[in-house]
């Protein structure tokens, strides 16, 4: 049930990402966050992430960082 909301959750990160026109490279840089966590979180085993990182992603993606729940 918990992993359930982290792959909506990379999935809408990935959504997102592509309509920014951002690849994996650049919304992980902008993010400051490391490009293979960046894929982790949009794969199909992704980790629990910290509400720093979903504030940087939101940030990154110009959106309120509740904008990332599914």
């Amino acid at each position: 049930m918990e992993s359930d909301i982290r792959i909506k959750l990379g999935k809408k990160i990935k959504e997102l990402r592509a309509k920014c026109g951002y690849t994996q490279e650049e919304l992980a840089e902008i993010a400051d966050i490391d490009y293979k966590y960046l894929q982790k979180i949009e794969g199909k085993n992704p980790p629990a992430l910290k509400i720093d990182t979903i504030e940087r992603l939101a940030k990154a993606l110009k959106i309120n960082p509740s904008g990332l729940l599914p």
